[in-house]
């Protein structure tokens, strides 16, 4: 499969509020690479300033978290970066260690997961488990806005039922980003192709008006402005609506409560997902 399959624009449905499409100066598929050099530069040199300063914050609460469950303060985990290169994310961990012991990698589920430490529930409402990721922005492998990235086991399969899936990994992966501030967590096919939508808006798209408003718009709803009014404020409120996509079938990675649920004995003979992912092969 090609690494930048694309679909046609008649294939989705896309209602904007706001003034989005003042951003897209340029031709659908082009990078803008001055930019992108740029802002390399600057994101990594804001962000080893912020790690340093957030360096304390990380130490107490890795020490919390260490006093409050069993496991280390901060965990690491594959994710794909830019063009499919599999990197290593890092984070405060809000889960229990055996998290996916039994089940293997299953997406997060949608309410309220079991897994999930008290403390952890503090951490993750407050996005603090993300300030490890400055660290890899720091390496150059994340930035502060981009398409959210996702785990080497599930991309193979979401690009072969999501055509055009692979557009979103023309850019680096970012801690916040514009499908990230409108749409909630992934939970099924469906809510992957809403954000993809997004996401390949911000590829075709991406300024540093528009970088610097989801910046401002992440920062707002960190300081407890909610209810989409942030994203109206700055003018990035999205609302997407796709066409039924007949060639791709309701075939998703599993949710961690339906993988919970199955016996040891359906888990040993479920095909790992991974196998049959083209980046498997693929390593940093």
């Amino acid at each position: 499969m090609a690494l930048a399959e694309t679909v046609p624009d008649s294939n989705w449905e896309r209602t904007f509020y706001g003034s989005p499409s003042r951003e897209c100066n340029s031709p659908v598929g082009i990078r803008r690479d001055s930019y992108s050099m740029v802002r390399d530069l600057l994101e990594r040199a804001l962000a080893l300033l912020l790690l340093l300063l957030s360096a304390p914050v990380i130490g107490i609460l890795v020490l919390a978290i260490k006093a409050s469950s069993r496991g280390p303060g901060i965990y690491c985990q594959r994710r794909v970066g830019l063009g499919g290169r599999v990197y290593l994310m890092y984070k405060l961990r809000s889960m229990r260690c055996d998290a996916e012991a039994r089940t293997g990698p299953v997406w997060a589920s949608a309410g309220q997961d079991p897994r999930v430490t008290p403390l952890g529930h503090w951490l993750r409402h407050l996005h603090l488990d993300e300030l490890p990721q400055l660290y890899n922005i720091v390496r150059g492998e994340m930035s502060l806005v981009g398409p959210r990235p996702e785990r080497p086991e599930f991309v193979g399969l979401l690009a072969e039922q999501i055509p055009g899936y692979w557009d979103r990994l023309k850019v680096k992966p970012g801690i916040t980003g514009l499908a990230q501030i409108n749409l909630p967590p992934d939970t099924d096919l469906h809510s992957v192709r809403c954000k993809l939508v997004l996401d390949r808006e911000y590829v075709n798209c991406a300024s540093p008006f528009l970088d610097a408003r989801i910046v401002l718009c992440t920062v707002l709803r960190l300081v407890g402005v909610r209810g989409g009014r942030a994203v109206s404020w700055l003018g990035l409120k999205r609302v997407v609506k796709l066409e039924p996509d007949s060639r791709a079938t309701e075939t998703a990675p599993p949710l961690a409560s339906t993988a919970a649920a199955e016996s040891e004995a359906e888990l040993s003979e479920r095909t790992p997902l991974a196998a049959s992912s083209p980046l498997a092969a693929v390593r940093s």
